[in-house]
C-alpha cells in the first residue's frame, strides 16, 4: 500500500498547488518580497516601472 501512496503523492501536491486560492491572483507580485528586501535602488526603480506598466490604464472615451 505504501507504493500507492508514493505514486499518488506528486499528483496530490500538484492538484493542491493548482487549486490553492492564493495562486489565482499572484501575477508579478510573487517577487514583491524579494524586491522589497533588496538594497539596490536600481531594482526598486525597475520594479516601479514594471508595476506601472502592468496596471490597466484608464482611457477616456467619449
Amino acid at each position: 500500500m505504501r507504493w500507492l501512496q508514493s505514486l499518488l503523492s506528486p499528483w496530490k501536491k500538484l492538484w493542491f498547488r493548482k487549486h490553492s486560492p492564493q495562486r489565482k491572483n499572484r501575477g508579478i507580485y510573487i517577487l514583491y518580497e524579494d524586491v522589497k528586501s533588496c538594497q539596490c535602488e536600481d531594482v526598486h526603480v525597475l520594479w516601479s516601472i514594471l508595476v506601472e506598466s502592468n496596471t490597466p490604464s484608464m482611457s477616456l472615451q467619449p
